[in-house]
């Protein structure tokens, strides 16, 4: 039976915030000179600043969790391919970085 209402609050530990502050700033850089992203801008600077409120619990809208939930999938299948064509050194952050927002994926968006 699918749920009727669905829970967009999340309890962030100060580190997750850290990482998806750092996230989401990252896509705003990426996103924000394009007229074609602007929704994503906009869904991420309302994220970025839920979570520099450091309100407890961050209540998203929908659609923050929706996008938010697809650019970490998606990042994290680029992170995964990239890190098979590289060098050690490289290879070592990708996989911290993969594993920290695998963490993230499972524990907050995954059902």
């Amino acid at each position: 039976m699918k749920k009727l209402f669905t829970n967009y609050n999340f309890d962030f530990d100060k580190n997750e915030r850290k990482l998806l502050a750092t996230f989401c700033k990252q896509t705003l850089k990426q996103t924000e000179g394009d007229s074609k992203f602007f929704a994503e801008s906009k869904a991420f600077n309302s994220i970025l600043d839920k979570l520099k409120s450091n309100s407890d619990p961050v209540k998203l809208t929908k659609d923050e969790r929706i996008r938010l939930e697809h650019q970490l999938s998606e990042n994290v299948k680029f992170l995964k391919k990239e890190s098979g064509k590289s060098w050690f050194i490289k290879k070592f952050l990708y996989r911290s970085m993969i594993k920290q927002y695998d963490n993230i994926l499972n524990k907050h968006f995954k059902n």
